[in-house]
């Protein structure tokens, strides 16, 4: 590939951390859509066999695959290869942004990595962005940003930065800052920019073919990918963190969606970002648009166990643990802008999310380590 290969026709898209769960359905929904994709990721904590399996499921030849998926492995913190390696190999339409380290568990034991490598990888896009004429970012946030919220639904106007508990949710707000902040300074500017940010609430499930899907290192930290490692035999018991919230059976209640209608929104987002670029060719404002992804409804702890046990026809053995500090009983998203100004909502109910989940897990009972490449 070479930077003339970029015309009408074949539009590039920068993913960054697209090996990971979310970026790899979102580039299996970007080749699907008739884009071409450049693929950053350091495999820190993804793995590159995500991306031979989008290869397969769109059944690419390996001319196809070459001229429509390149990976280039490199840290997005580093200047010097994502100059020469990435932004000097074509032009950019956009960029979705999903690179970070994402456990909140170990950012609190880890602050100052998550600090540099989150704010530094993104400074670093930006940087390269603005100099290579890129005017549209689509930034992976979390509903993390709200804090310890109240009253619910949670809306894009709740108030954000105040009650977060962890340093990983600390960077995604402090991120979301910095992205305005960018954007009011390029305004009036050939180098205007366009960012949506998306705050995601709680992706589970994984492609109905089961060939890719959420692959955790270690312990995993969400609730499905562990509830489902019990279901295979990988894990003995799950423990429930609290029965006695004020919610219909005492467990916490989130917002869950599955991931395919969240990398759907992805798509969502570039479509509309591009809508405002066409719109706004002569005062060359840029904007920030930001949505909430979710389904706008919550599901309890137990309502997921006994649907996973429905769908697995397996018992999940349980045990109560105590409330973890600044959970609180209820979460969930008005998901409503998001539909009205992108026309995008979620599809896919819970039985769809546990079903392709099992079929992710069954087929793949250590992840992308199991078995073939």
């Amino acid at each position: 590939m070479s930077s003339n290969t970029t015309t009408e026709e074949q539009s590039w898209i920068l993913v960054t951390g697209g090996c990971g769960y979310i970026g790899s359905h979102t580039v299996l929904g970007l080749l699907r859509a008739h884009h071409s994709v450049v693929v950053v990721d350091n495999l820190c904590n993804s793995s590159k066999v995500s991306l031979d399996r989008v290869a397969t499921i769109l059944n690419l030849s390996e001319g196809e695959r070459k001229e429509r998926l390149v990976f280039v492995e490199a840290d997005v913190a580093d200047e010097i290869a994502m100059r020469e390696r990435v932004f000097n190999i074509t032009k950019f339409r956009a960029c979705i942004h999903f690179a970070g380290l994402k456990a909140v568990g170990e950012s609190t034991q880890l602050p100052l990595k998550y600090y540099f490598n989150n704010l530094v990888s993104t400074l670093v896009l930006l940087k390269l962005m603005q100099e290579y004429g890129c005017n549209q970012i689509v930034f992976s946030s979390s509903a993390t940003v709200y804090g310890a919220v109240d009253s619910m639904p949670i809306m894009e106007d709740t108030p954000v930065g105040l009650g977060i508990t962890n340093p990983y949710g600390k960077t995604k707000f402090m991120l979301e800052e910095i992205l305005r902040d960018a954007q009011k300074s390029l305004v009036g500017t050939p180098s205007r920019l366009y960012v949506a940010v998306l705050r995601y609430f709680n992706p589970v499930g994984a492609h109905p073919s089961g060939l890719i899907g959420e692959d955790p290192n270690g312990i995993p930290n969400n609730l499905m990918p562990y509830v489902s490692q019990v279901a295979v035999g990988r894990r003995e018991y799950l423990t429930i963190f609290g029965n006695d919230y004020p919610t219909k059976d005492g467990t916490g209640v989130r917002d869950y969606l599955h991931v395919m209608d969240l990398a759907d929104g992805h798509l969502s987002a570039i479509q509309y970002l591009q809508r405002q670029m066409d719109h706004d060719k002569v005062v060359l404002s840029g904007g920030t648009y930001t949505f909430n992804l979710g389904t706008g409804s919550g599901y309890s702890v137990l309502d997921m166990v006994r649907a996973m046990e429905k769908a697995t026809g397996r018992e999940i053995k349980c045990k109560i643990g105590p409330r973890r500090p600044g959970d609180i009983a209820i979460c969930y998203a008005d998901a409503s802008l998001a539909k009205r100004e992108m026309g995008w909502e979620a599809k896919l109910g819970l039985d769809e999310m546990c079903r392709d989940l099992w079929c992710w897990q069954q087929k793949n009972p250590l992840g992308f380590s199991s078995n073939e490449n």
